[in-house]
């Protein structure tokens, strides 16, 4: 007789809100052994298994999970990184609620299997053996790969053409590796030790890491063409948006980037080692309604605000952050201002924000994104006080690669333009793919893209076909 389904997932367990508010450590616990196993147990092995299609980097969901339900850890983490380089950062940040589990067959009846957990465990478990033994590599074939950027795409990449005995060597513009995994997500959400332990099993495997390289400025991508078979642009989407509204440059208004960098890469997360200049805001505003605005204000919080808020021009419904982070926001005390659009920033003698000024929203028809219209209901301004503003709106591409590569085709909103089934860009030899193709998108299709660039790219390396 078959096991009885469970039909909730396992719980994760995590620290307290009242606790985790008042320091960067990370809230979920992850699962134990015991935990772990009852979950993987409730996977019903599909034969057809829609989940696989619904994982931009095509892991072997069933296949790592049914060696977890048998209690052989190693072989579950093997078979994960037969895909994904990186599975201790995927399955913390991946939203896996709309990819691998939203297709889920158990999701029909039930909760879906905790994919995103297995895949945290399984690599965390790795890591508490020890280092991660490198796999055989094969010999070299005298290609050589530039990767521009060492953020989930390069990364990927890089791992994906070493294994076929390519040559990579990844150029950085930052001090340190990780791109947007480490500027961008907070501690809580992602430890740094976690990243670099990821680029540190890349580069064991002969990957060449060179940071504080602004390809652009150091060198440009014909000069790398000079030495190089072939290049990857994975240099995501670093050009903050604002509003163009009255008041955007008065102190303590910060785009999102700014403020996430100077907290995460820049270590004011540290504070007192490290002294990170950062406006400590009581009363804290954050414009947006993604998970780039959630890790604003959910680090606001951390670095001692009174009262934080996330300013919104649609309702919760709409909001495209990750149902856990605004869970978790709930819990923390992060307040919500829905349907609400600020229209201008005020300030006081001496140049710093103190109020900003709202108007009131209701949502109309559906516009290109599926999401009703926000329409501003006339008359209803209002004033409310704020000491800093972070704006979390979106971002596009940086424009130096562009500026500096002619023959590189770039569409209206400065994104690099690629063939979908290949990553091709309009130059030979030279691909794209994460963010700075699609604009701010998701670690996971990053990754995705650069799965494909890698395949197309060995083929070019190995054929001389563009």
């Amino acid at each position: 007789m078959a096991n009885k389904i469970e039909p909730k997932k396992t719980p994760m367990r995590e620290r307290s809100p009242q606790v985790r508010v008042k320091d960067f450590n990370e809230v979920p616990y992850g699962y134990n052994d015991e935990e772990a196993i009852r979950e993987a147990k409730r996977c019903l092995q599909c034969k057809r298994p829609t989940c696989v299609q619904g994982c931009p980097v095509e892991i072997d969901i069933p296949g790592f999970i049914e060696f977890i339900a048998q209690g052989d850890f190693t072989s579950a983490i093997k078979r994960l990184k037969e895909k994904n380089i990186l599975p201790a950062v995927c399955g913390r940040v991946c939203p896996q609620e709309d990819q691998c589990e939203k297709v889920c067959v158990l999701a029909k009846k039930f909760e879906p299997v905790a994919i995103g957990r297995l895949e945290r465990f399984a690599a965390d478990w790795e890591a508490a053996q020890g280092e991660s033994p490198i796999p055989q590599l094969p010999e070299s074939t005298g290609k050589r790969v530039a990767v521009i950027g060492a953020g989930p795409g390069g990364l990927t990449v890089a791992g994906d053409l070493s294994r076929f005995g390519h040559a990579i060597t990844i150029f950085e513009a930052l001090h340190k590796p990780g791109g947007v995994l480490v500027y961008g997500i907070p501690e809580f959400r992602l430890p740094k030790k976690i990243i670099y332990g990821e680029v540190d099993y890349l580069v064991r495997c002969g990957v060449e890491l060179k940071l504080d390289f602004v390809i652009g400025k150091t060198a440009t991508i014909d000069q790398l063409f000079e030495e190089f078979d072939a290049v990857y642009i994975g240099t995501g989407a670093g050009l903050p948006w604002f509003m163009n509204i009255p008041g955007e440059n008065l102190n303590g208004v910060y785009s999102a980037n700014e403020y996430l960098t100077r907290a995460n890469l820049m270590k004011a997360y540290l504070f007192p080692e490290y002294d990170t200049p950062i406006v400590r805001g009581k009363k804290v505003a954050v414009i947006g309604g993604g998970n780039v605005a959630m890790d604003c204000a959910r680090t606001a919080l951390r670095l001692g605000a009174d009262e934080v808020r996330i300013v919104y021009r649609r309702s919760r419904k709409e909001m495209p952050a990750r149902e856990e982070e605004i869970h978790h926001g709930e819990q923390e005390g992060i307040i919500f201002e829905f349907l609400t659009l600020p229209v201008k920033y005020l300030s006081n003698e001496y140049s710093w924000v103190k109020s900003m000024e709202c108007l009131r929203m209701k949502l109309g028809e559906p516009d290109a994104s599926g999401r009703r219209r926000p329409v501003p209901i006339e008359g209803s301004n209002y004033i409310t006080e704020v000491d800093t503003v972070v704006c979390a709106i979106g971002q596009s591409p940086n424009p130096l690669i562009p500026q500096t590569t002619p023959d590189l085709k770039i569409g209206k909103w400065g994104n690099i333009e690629v063939d979908e089934k290949t990553g091709k860009t309009s130059k030979k030899g030279c691909w794209a793919g994460g963010d700075v193709v699609r604009g701010g998108a998701t670690v996971i299709l990053a990754m995705g893209d650069a799965r494909v660039a890698a395949r197309s790219m060995h083929e070019y390396l190995t054929t001389a076909v563009w």
